[in-house]
Formats: structure tokens, sequence, C-alpha cells
């Protein structure tokens, strides 16, 4: 029999997460460090655990318009296909069509945390993305479809008691057109989803909240597909400007 075990594995993935945050909450007095360290945790499981296709940074947003989002503390973008990504004194810019998902992480979950995340993520959502057909060897694919932005929240605890229950859900119901949350974590309790069938809210309450964030994510990813092929002429307009 194998000395290895994966219910232990995925237990301990769970595990450095929640003791992580849990040092960064106790360690950092100051909220700008306290924030910038939480943020570094997400960063760095999604850069291990994703497929490589996919990065995780603090970035801006941007489109072919010139029109920006607001800092953003975790945007899953496609590193595979997409032509540039401005990396200029520590400060990332991303173009709009590279896209996957954006995230708020923080250290605690309350009601103005999720009206923050939710401006936060229609700030990316309203930014403008290109679409070109793509070539083959026997000819031309139309345009592919813009996927969804996925939104989402990152969290170490909640406000609410319980952690995720009826005001957490009424929080998120505020927005769900552009500032839609789809996808979420509070690591000391569970996981938030949205369900596009029930146009409702799942939560779960869990022992191992990153480890089945982190798989339900993947999963959501699955399902996006591939980015659209950007018209980089539409950005490099801007060199004559």
């Amino acid at each position: 029999m194998s000395e290895w075990s994966l219910s232990q594995l995925l237990a301990s993935l769970h595990d450095d997460i929640q003791q992580r945050l849990a040092t960064v909450r106790k360690t950092f007095n100051h909220p700008g460090t306290k924030g910038d360290a939480s943020e570094n945790v997400w960063i760095s499981m999604f850069d291990k655990y994703l497929p490589k296709r996919y990065q995780a940074a603090k970035a801006h947003v941007v489109d072919s318009k010139g029109n920006f989002s607001q800092q953003i503390d975790v945007v899953i973008f496609d590193r595979q296909y997409s032509p540039f990504i401005f990396d200029y004194e520590g400060q990332t810019i991303v173009p709009a069509e590279s896209v996957y998902a954006v995230f708020e992480a923080k250290q605690t979950a309350d009601a103005n945390l999720v009206d923050y995340a939710q401006q936060k993520v229609a700030s990316v959502r309203r930014l403008y993305r290109t679409s070109l057909p793509i070539p083959y060897a026997k000819g031309v694919y139309p345009a592919k479809p813009l996927i969804p932005i996925l939104g989402g929240l990152l969290t170490f605890e909640s406000d609410w008691r319980p952690a995720l229950g009826t005001p957490f859900e009424r929080a998120l119901r505020a927005d769900v057109s552009e500032g839609r949350l789809d996808i979420g974590c509070v690591a000391s309790h569970g996981h938030f989803f949205y369900d596009q069938q029930t146009s409702g809210f799942t939560f779960v309450d869990e022992s191992k909240p990153a480890t089945a964030f982190l798989f339900k994510l993947i999963s959501q990813l699955q399902f996006s597909g591939t980015v659209p092929m950007i018209d980089i002429e539409a950005y490099g307009e801007w060199l004559t400007k």
C-alpha cells in the first residue's frame, strides 16, 4: 500500500494558506502592509497551483481605447497567448482581452468590502475588449465570443455571524450585474459561488475551504475556454497620439 495520502495532501494545501493568512493577521499592524501581504499569499497560491497558461498579479487593466480599471488586488490573466503585459517600476498593466478573473483580497469580509469589491470588478468588466478572426491552415475562424470575466472575493475571516449566511448573501445580491462576485473564499470558514442556472449564491461551509475554492475556480476557468485573439494594432494606434 502506498504511503501517500491524497486527503492529507489536499488538507495540507489548505492548512498552508490558512496559516500564512493567520500569520499576516497577527504579525502586521499597518493596514496597507497587512493588505499587501494577504494579496501575496493568494497570488503565490494561484501561481503555484493553477495551470501555467494562467498568471496572477496585482495589476491595473487597460483597454484599446485607453480606459483603465481601478487597481485590482489579484488579476488572473493569460500568459500563453497575450502578446504584451506592461511591467514598469513594479506596476503591472494587463490588456483587457487577456483577463480571466479578478479578485479583491483583504483580511475580513463585511458589507463595505463586498461593495468595494463589486465596484472593482465592474471597473474591469466595463472595459472594451477586441476579438479578431483567427487564421488557420484552411481559412479563417470567426472572431471568438468574449469570455465572461469572473469576479471574486478572498478573505481570511468574516465579520458576519454566521460567517457564511443571509447577511453575506444580501450584500452579494446588491449587485448581480457588472459587479457580480461569482466566486470567493473565506479561508477560515468556506467558499461561495454564483449558480447561473438558479441565479443564486451557494455557500459551502467546510473544513478545508482554500482547497475546495481552488478546485471550484479551476473548474470555472476550464469552462471559460481561451481568451480572444487581441487586436494589437488597436493598441498600437496610441503610438501616434
